[in-house]
Order: C-alpha cells, then structure tokens, then sequence
C-alpha cells in the first residue's frame, strides 16, 4: 500500500546543496519547506531551480512550500554572543532591534513594546527558555525580574503569551519576500503568527493583485488564533499547527488537545492540515528517534493529519535524507495498523462519513464514490478537477486507495502535493466522455499505477468539463 501522509522537509544549510536535495526527494519528500526567516533571495531561486530539476529526473512531483517570516520578535545581537541572565534580578527593555543587548538591557524588534505590555505581564525568550515578569513600563522602556535565568543569545526569539500584539500580518520583509514566492511560482505560501481571518484575507488580496494562484497555509502558533480557527479555517486554503510558538504561548499541556481539535476541523472542511514542530527532533545528531517522537508521528497520523513536517532535522541535521526514511516508515506502520481497524473505531470525525451530512453535493458524491470503490475492491479512485475541490472533498474520507487527480490547472498540480493520499496529473480536458476516461487510463497504465483488469473510480461533472460542481459517479474496468 503506497504512502498516504505526505512528508514536508525544510531545507537549510545541511541540504541545500543538489546532491542532498536529490537525497531527500528519493528518500520520500513529497513538498520542499523555504524559511524564508533565514537564507537570501538567492539562496531560494537556486533551492527551487535545484528541486524542480531534481524532481524532474526522478519522475517525482515535488511541491514547494513558501514559509514567510512574519511579525516575529526578537532580541537584538548580544554582546558577545551571549550573556548570562541570572534568577532574581533586575533587566530593562527597550524597542529595537539593531540596539546591543547586554544582562542589564535587552533590545528587541517590537515598537509597541511599551503599550501592549503591562506589569505582570510574561516574557519568555528563546522558545520559553528564559522566563520574565514586566514589573513596571515607564518612558517606553519596560522593567521586568528575570524569573528563570540561563543563556541569552543574539537574534533569539521573544514571546509574549496571550498579548494581543499589534502591528500588520504581513511585514516590509515578508511583502519583498513574498514577490520572490510569486516569481518563482511556489505552490503554498505559509502565513506566520496568524491572529485572525483578516490577516489571511490580507495576504490573498496581495496574491490576487499579483495574479497568483498559490494556496495560503495559516500557521496556528497563538491562542488567539486557535480561539478564531473556524475563521481562520473558513478563508484558508489548509492549517499548520505550529506547535513550536503555540506551546510557548499556550499551556503545554493543552497542545494535544488543540492539534486533534484542528486535526478533526480540517477533516471536517476538507482542508489539509500540517503538524509541524520537534516531531523527530533528536534525529539532528542521532540516527534513530526517540520512542516518544515515533510515537508523536504515528499519533499524528492517526489523528488523521494530511501532512508531518521536518524542520531543524532536515536543514541543519547530520543525515537529512536519513530522517525523511525514518519518518516514512513510522507513517507506513501507523497507516497498516489504522486500515486494520474498524471504520467505526479509526476516530474520524462524526458526519465524516454520513451523506446526510452534507449539505454540498461534491461532498456525498465523494464520500458515495469512496464506498463504491472500498466495495468492488477498486484499484483506485479518480477524480476530473479544474480547482483540487474534488480531490480535497474525496480524501477527506481516506479512502484506503489512492486518490488521483486530474486537472488542466498547472497550479492544482502543485496544491495537491501536501493533500493526503492524492497524486496529480495535468491534461487537456476532454468534452467526450468515454475519450476522457480513455486518456485516464492510458495515463495510470502507463505510470503503473494500474493494470489490465482493474476497476477505479472515477468522479466528474457532466457534462465535461464540468466546473464548480461533481454529479457523476463512474466505475470503470481497465481492458
């Protein structure tokens, strides 16, 4: 049984050169992550010449991801690299974000500092690491106690939990970096530190201006978001659950929860959904995960997340390629013992797989077509979409067989790359039927993917080609 979770591997400076590229891409990558918070313009444009050609070769179809930087704070450079802050005592900090921060002051890169905080409010610096208490705010400056000391570093990370932070979605850096993401024709583009629906409506407007079509990924990494998902949820086109800033900003004890409730949401909306963060994290230095990160991946794809990330394992790790092998081999493991249970116990969302849950009727005639296709025993199931909307609606049912989509739209090609369980192809749409379902065939045969003798399934809208709406249900046998 072929892979239905896809694998996201963020490159960086232990696999941005070709060869590990290539690695990666045969290890089982099915979408490249670009942090855009590290790394030049340049560096980009030849990471994405790099995996479209090395795809290429392979035969692989390999999605780009566009991660922009956002509204991120963080402390300045730090003399010396780093100094010492100790328990008890006392620091000021000031807004700025070029200023030297020493163990009496510290500068970081938010202007409203001094308006947004108040005293008792939280400070927590390199995800969490160092934790501190504002005890006054006077002239623009905050006095705060330093309440768990430790090492602090230039460019670290500042959270302020559950502030409402001001200031706009997207920066100066990310609009200039998200007109290099349009240039180079990324498929996603991620939005950091999402707040609300109108910072994801703020970002499409820029991506309509510009004539682009990419698909915006909203990143959950703020209580107040996961407070506003079904917003957030209803303007986006999928979810990363961010774990990384949302279990500095939110209780960690509450992360699991919170990644099921998106998790099942996303299912619900047919949306793809991302979990991210320290998934296999040991594997930087070590060549085997923990059993509680296999455990973490597994439970993942039992929630039923469409996509698992790789962030420092792969851009900074030891064996990048070695991590993506890994990981596949705990989402195959997980998946056999999912199929094996009854559907009723596989934890899916209620109304998933009810048809009078549905009020749109490309929902009930997916979720038809993938019982039709369980129950004649079909080799796959196939879908005729001008938008991904039919594919997004038919794996949000994970369907034990794959899910192939077939589109005139080159960017849909792309978009499908983090869907679960679906692989895309690009052809010219037929107006006849039979010669559609002929050219359908001729394709999976000629990939492999089928043979002489079998069934799939195949949805569309009639008359061809059909868009905004799938009516047709159609099983047919491979001669």
């Amino acid at each position: 049984m072929p892979r239905h979770t896809k694998i996201i591997s963020t490159l960086g400076p232990a696999s941005s050169d070709r060869d590990t590229i290539s690695e990666l891409i045969e290890a089982g990558t099915n979408v490249i992550r670009l942090n855009f918070s590290h790394g030049t313009h340049e560096d980009h444009r030849a990471s994405v010449t790099s995996v479209r050609e090395e795809a290429a070769k392979q035969g692989r179809q390999v999605a780009i991801l566009q991660d922009l930087q956002g509204p991120r704070i963080r402390v300045g450079p730090v003399k010396g690299g780093a100094v010492e802050l100790h328990e008890g005592t006392e620091v000021k900090i000031s807004p700025s974000a070029d200023a030297e921060s020493s163990a009496e002051h510290i500068s970081v890169s938010y202007k409203a500092l001094a308006t947004d905080l108040a005293p008792g409010g939280r400070i927590l610096i390199d995800d969490g690491r160092l934790e501190l208490t504002v005890k006054s705010i006077s002239g623009g400056e905050v006095c705060a106690n330093v309440d768990v000391g430790g090492e602090l570093k230039s460019r670290k990370g500042v959270n302020f939990p559950r502030v409402r932070t001001s200031g706009p979605a997207l920066t100066e850096k990310d609009l200039a970096d998200l007109e290099v993401g349009i240039d180079l024709n990324v498929d996603w583009i991620a939005l950091s530190f999402v707040r609300n629906e109108s910072d994801v409506v703020h970002l499409r407007k820029h991506l309509r201006a510009a004539g682009h079509r990419a698909g915006i990924i909203a990143k959950i990494e703020k209580p107040e978001a996961f407070d506003a998902i079904d917003n957030i949820l209803a303007v986006s086109d999928g979810i990363m659950v961010a774990r990384g800033d949302l279990g500095i900003e939110m209780p960690m004890a509450l992360i699991p929860h919170a990644q099921k409730t998106i998790i099942h949401k996303c299912l619900l909306a047919g949306k793809p959904v991302i979990t991210a963060t320290q998934m296999l994290e040991s594997m930087i230095e070590n060549h085997v995960p923990t059993r509680a990160e296999a455990s973490d991946v597994a439970n993942a794809v039992l929630d039923g997340t469409d996509a698992v990330m790789l962030s420092g394992e792969t851009a900074v790790g030891c064996h990048p390629a070695h991590v993506v092998k890994a990981m596949s081999r705990i989402i195959r493991s997980a998946e056999e013992h999912w199929y094996a249970l009854p559907k009723s116990s596989r934890g899916l969302p209620d109304g998933l797989n009810s048809v009078e849950a549905f009020e749109d009727i490309t929902d009930a005639v997916s979720l038809t077509a993938c019982e039709l296709a369980a129950n004649i025993g079909a080799r796959a199931l196939v879908c005729l979409t001008a938008s991904g909307a039919t594919a997004r609606s038919l794996a949000k049912h994970r369907p034990r067989m794959p899910v192939y989509a077939f589109t005139d739209a080159p960017n849909v090609i792309g978009q499908v790359g983090v869907l679960w369980g679906t692989k895309a192809f690009q052809i010219p749409f037929q107006s006849d039927t039979d010669a559609g379902v002929r050219l359908v065939q001729q394709t999976l045969v000629s990939k492999g993917y089928i043979r002489s003798g079998d069934s799939i399934v195949i949805c569309a809208g009639m008359p061809l080609p059909r868009k905004g709406r799938t009516n047709l249900v159609h099983v047919s046998y491979v001669d």
